[in-house]
């Protein structure tokens, strides 16, 4: 029985990594066109707050994104309100847990200044300068490091001390 239960763990664990490389770069490419968000929206339509705060994080993000495509102004803000929601609670309930803070500085940076969702910008941008060289998936790390060189919230130099590590 243990066995069995070591073996589905690690099944989830590969799972959870595969599906997590590829819920990246659809996030990267959902910025792109309405097409490529209403794929990302799809992969993550059955997330909920009881999921990894990853996913979590990844489905906030793309509620916000789908909400920019709303018809009304009012369904708009209820959109990505209801998407920030999700950003901010997988953040309270792991603080120290890296993606969502990433995904939440690139939501933050390139949201306009009327919806007033910009005020981790630096506390994020720093934190993921400190932890970056701790991060141990090295397609999460490229993912990073490809919004850091990119960002206009980021220094020259901090660009740089990313690019050498």
């Amino acid at each position: 029985m243990k066995i069995l239960a070591i073996f589905i763990s690690i099944i989830s664990f590969f799972s959870l990594t595969q599906n997590l490389s590829e819920i990246r770069l659809a996030y990267k490419e959902a910025t792109q066109d309405k097409e490529n968000m209403l794929l990302f929206y799809n992969m993550l339509k059955d997330v909920n707050k009881e999921n990894n705060v990853n996913l979590v994080a990844y489905k906030g993000a793309a509620i916000a994104l789908k909400a920019k495509y709303a018809v009304t102004l009012k369904e708009k803000k209820d959109g990505f309100i209801d998407g920030v929601s999700y950003i901010e609670f997988a953040i309270e309930k792991e603080p120290n847990a890296i993606e969502p803070r990433f995904i939440r500085l690139g939501i933050q940076e390139n949201t306009p200044k009327i919806l007033k969702y910009k005020d981790n910008i630096d506390q994020d941008k720093l934190f993921l300068l400190k932890q970056y060289q701790h991060i141990s998936s090295e397609n999460l790390k490229n993912h990073i490091r490809d919004y850091i060189l990119q960002s206009k919230v980021f220094t020259d130099e901090e660009k740089l001390t990313i690019t050498n590590q």
